[in-house]
């Protein structure tokens, strides 16, 4: 009897110590009238399901509508009025596709910047709670870090339309000034992760960087280096590692980053968001009393009126 009632009570120390964390990723929304219409209905559910915080990984508009500020505050809006804390990565359609006639033909450049002013221009999240976050010091406050639990999230700059390098072999000045910080970022949030004994950390980006191409030798220029020094960190961290994005819109959630011999990485895992025109969203759960700290749980969206 004693030793059962002790295998009981180490059991409900066990479970007691065990902690779950939710939180909600979407992206590639919204790019119509109707999805726009439907997506505080989406965040509202996002919210009821007890996340700690929902993440938009990019593309705030179809890459056929105009770059304006209006459309640019109408968002800044929508997202600031989410229950729980949101936190916010730039796409190509919000800033480098902004030179398009169609977009406005603006200046990429000083889009981001407006986009700067409005999302990055504090310490805290967007949401009626907010998140502190730590911000990478200089001229990109949109890479950000924070932390859930044992897990650290990192927010990237990395656009889709190949990460901005440009259509010449000659990578675009843009991209030579913006991806060394863009690495530096990375660098430094997996050595923080590894010094502070963390479990897991999720990166949260745009675009789909070709994972198949790089795993066989063709790598797109604008994310070669990204995608080695991924590879890289996460073969040398003991926890595990997401990285999540849109670009395509198409619901993934796999494995498809290999090491050096085309193995899979087991502590890698990508998610990519659903996107136009299919709404959805994805459940993100850390559970510390799992050996692979995470689940993912791709939720389609059915208009609810």
């Amino acid at each position: 009897m004693k030793i059962w009632l002790a295998a009981l009570l180490l059991a409900a120390s066990m479970a007691a110590q065990a902690e779950i964390y939710r939180f909600g990723l979407i992206g590639d929304v919204p790019y119509s009238d109707y999805e726009r219409r439907e997506l505080p209905k989406m965040l509202d559910a996002i919210a009821d399901s007890h996340v700690d915080f929902v993440a938009h990984i990019g593309d705030i508009k179809h890459g056929k509508d105009r770059c304006d500020d209006s459309l640019f505050e109408d968002r800044y809006k929508l997202f600031n009025a989410v229950r729980v804390p949101f936190v916010f990565v730039p796409g190509d359609n919000e800033w480098t596709d902004c030179n398009r006639s169609s977009n406005g033909a603006y200046d990429p450049l000083e889009r981001l910047g407006k986009l700067r002013s409005l999302f990055w221009r504090g310490d805290f999240s967007l949401g009626q709670k907010k998140l502190r976050l730590e911000k990478q010091s200089g001229a990109y406050p949109e890479h950000t870090r924070f932390r859930l639990g044992p897990v650290l999230f990192v927010t990237l700059n990395i656009p889709g339309g190949n990460n901005n390098f440009g259509l010449s072999k000659q990578a675009s000045a843009e991209f030579q000034a913006r991806n060394p910080v863009v690495l530096k970022w990375l660098q430094d949030s997996f050595a923080l992760a590894r010094r502070d004994k963390l479990a897991g950390i999720v990166l949260l980006f745009q675009a789909d960087p070709a994972w198949k191409n790089f795993a066989q030798g063709l790598a797109h220029e604008g994310y070669r280096e990204f995608l080695t020094i991924l590879r890289a960190e996460s073969i040398a961290f003991r926890g595990q590692v997401v990285a999540v994005h849109g670009d395509t819109h198409m619901s993934h959630i796999d494995q498809p980053l290999r090491d050096g011999d085309g193995k899979t990485l087991a502590n890698f895992t990508r998610v990519e968001t659903f996107g136009y025109p299919v709404m959805g969203w994805t459940r993100g759960i850390i559970d510390t009393d799992s050996p692979t700290l995470f689940r993912f749980e791709a939720q389609p969206w059915t208009s609810k009126q």
